[in-house]
């Protein structure tokens, strides 16, 4: 199966490297390869007849050939007009380009620090234009180093709106809420009562070199709701992360397990993440705004003993 042409849709290598194969299979001839974050068109999406494999997904890439999905963000390049005037607190904003350089200061000549990739969020605390440039800058903060701040182009971020922030079926009782995780299908499935109102697949906890980091079975809570977070732990040598502006983290454990946006990969259906529930951004966005505790669009983050129940098993 194939879809029609993707109108000005992009494809981010993902992962180390990817490789390119004459037909939408891992038996087809490779073409040549790609490496991380070369964005190239995404020209069709293709379904490959390998009925054994737990995700299917191919993309065209332009007129060259073709790739397996998971090491691959489909990406866009809009561009915003800057928010010269922000709320008191700041305001929380999505890059909306293939990737953004973030620097330690508000010039195309300061010294580089992160690479923001697309999708993931970040708080705005303060817009400043470059006198010799007249480029205007976001001063992005960050959770985990309180004392550090960073810029990014403000053409690079589109600014949230509260429409786009509001609770998804604020109606329905809190204790009609269930999201269910099933491990064995790496599925996700929310209910309304006894009715499935949303399901996607996802990528749970697995097995590395360094250790075991299943995700837990049991029922929880999803008592802690940030929007934007920046996660890093290890040694990024040997399995360690450091990812900043992870959207969209529902915690439900004190150790840190949480469902959120991925922006490293794009391989749901298959174990592969350090405990957490990986799941594609806008599926983590969903979530995100239909569980208890609601999050106001001016907070970064709510923390309570109250929030969606959650069963994993």
């Amino acid at each position: 199966m194939t879809t029609n042409l993707l109108i000005d849709q992009q494809a981010r290598v993902a992962e180390k490297s990817i490789q390119l194969y004459e037909s939408p299979s891992f038996d087809s001839e490779p073409i040549t390869s790609y490496w991380r974050d070369i964005v190239l068109p995404l020209t069709s999406v293709h379904v490959s007849e390998d009925e054994e494999a737990y995700n299917r997904v191919w993309y065209r890439l332009g007129t060259i050939g073709y790739a397996y999905s998971g090491g691959i963000q489909p990406v866009r390049t809009m561009l915003n007009e800057p928010m010269l005037e922000l709320p008191p607190d700041g305001a929380l904003a999505e890059v909306s380009v293939p990737f953004t350089e973030a620097r330690e200061g508000p010039s195309n000549d300061a010294k580089f620090i992160y690479r923001l990739y697309y999708e993931t969020t970040h708080w705005i605390m303060e817009s400043i234009i470059d006198e010799d440039t007249q480029m205007v800058w976001y001063r992005l903060s960050d959770d985990k180093w309180k004392n550090e701040s960073y810029y990014v182009r403000a053409t690079h971020l589109r600014v949230f709106s509260a429409a786009d922030l509001a609770p998804i079926s604020p109606d329905v009782p809190a204790y009609r809420k269930v999201i269910e995780v099933r491990l064995a299908q790496q599925l996700v499935i929310a209910y309304e009562g006894k009715n499935s109102v949303f399901a996607a697949r996802a990528a749970t906890g697995a097995r590395f070199a360094t250790g075991k980091y299943y995700t837990p079975e049991g029922d929880y809570k999803t008592y802690h709701k940030r929007p934007s977070r920046h996660m890093a732990a290890g040694d990024i040598a040997s399995n360690g992360y450091d990812l900043p502006g992870v959207p969209w983290v529902l915690y439900i454990t004190e150790s840190g397990i949480s469902f959120h946006g991925t922006y490293w990969h794009n391989d749901y259906g298959n174990p592969r993440s350090h405990g957490c529930i990986n799941l594609a951004p806008q599926v983590a966005k969903w979530l995100f705004r239909w569980t208890m505790p609601s999050v106001p669009p001016e907070k970064q983050f709510v923390y309570g003993y109250t929030g969606t129940h959650v069963v994993i098993r």
